[in-house]
């Protein structure tokens, strides 16, 4: 199922839009549609990790020194 939505854009988006249309064979829409599904997703992700990092920080669950210093080593890093 789809609606139909109308979005205000800047002149230069829509004839960047209108240009990579008519480059990639897809219409102004589906580009939209794919753009506006892709950063819907992304922050959804974002959004739900920060949640999820905040209730972990406030149950005191943080890595010890030792990881971190670890963690570090692995990555050749120096770690105060």
């Amino acid at each position: 199922m789809s609606t139909t939505m109308t979005i205000r854009i800047e002149d230069e988006v829509k004839e960047r839009l209108d240009r990579l249309a008519e480059s990639t064979n897809r219409s102004r829409s589906y580009l939209a549609a794919e753009a506006i599904r892709a950063f819907v997703e992304t922050n959804e992700w974002q959004v739900a990790e920060i949640r999820q990092a905040i209730t972990e920080a406030d149950a005191g669950d943080f890595a010890s020194d030792k990881d971190v210093a670890a963690l570090a080593r692995k990555w050749k890093v120096n770690a105060p």
